[in-house]
């Protein structure tokens, strides 16, 4: 299904802790291989050698006491070297990429958590994304201190909380209020998720997100002009 010739999409999964992105990722990708569309599946921070490396010393809270401006400069050298050896080769071969957060993450988390100037962060964006944007990101909503519960809950959680797990629940607050003001100043290419629902029921709004933003836009630019 994927054109000769044409350029993939980048599909984004945002949200606090807890609220099924990485769940959703897989099986977003599972379903777009069904339908015959290649697709990959990454993450952030992380997704290549460099990157992965980089997300082993940032969620260890080793930068934590350097402060959000030198976590979100590494975040940033993270996302340079995934963008270059994974997303971009994946995109330009015209697969499908989904990838479990990007630079919102860096805007919630840095910004609203760490209390980081914008300005700062989109100058940020600038360097490390160039023209790269998602062509849909979808954000997964969820009451913060009930994503936390489910965080809790899961199998890693017995390691203990990552540097950002371990934030009290008022940092957890701004970083939903966060996404979901990134979602309501970019509607054309955000969609919320309303994530407090069953798995199954979660994943058949994210089809039909998809679907109908990036999946029948397609079908209609093969249509040529009567």
């Amino acid at each position: 299904m994927n054109p000769p010739g044409a350029r993939g999409c980048l599909i984004t999964l945002e949200g606090g802790e807890g609220a099924g992105k990485s769940t959703h990722a897989i099986r977003l990708v599972r379903w777009l291989r069904q339908l015959g569309i290649k697709a990959i599946l990454t993450r952030e921070p992380g997704g290549s050698p460099g990157a992965e490396v980089l997300r082993r010393v940032l969620l260890s809270g080793q930068m934590a006491s350097l402060g959000p401006a030198a976590e979100a400069i590494l975040f940033g050298a993270a996302r340079v070297d995934h963008i270059d050896r994974t997303v971009e080769p994946a995109l330009s071969a015209g697969k499908f990429v989904v990838c479990d957060r990007f630079s919102d993450s860096t805007r919630a988390y840095q910004g609203a958590g760490g209390r980081l100037d914008p300005r700062f962060l989109r100058a940020l964006e600038r360097v490390t994304l160039g023209s790269l944007r998602p062509a849909l990101t979808l954000i997964f909503d969820v009451p913060a201190a009930e994503g936390l519960a489910r965080a809790g809950r899961r199998p890693s959680a017995a390691a203990g909380p990552d540097r950002f797990e371990a934030e009290d629940l008022e940092f957890h607050e701004r970083l939903r209020a966060a996404f979901l003001a990134i979602a309501a100043a970019e509607p054309g290419r955000c969609a919320v998720i309303n994530a407090a629902r069953p798995e199954e029921e979660v994943a058949q709004a994210v089809r039909d997100v998809v679907a109908s933003r990036l999946l029948a836009k397609a079908e209609r630019e093969k249509v040529p002009n009567a």
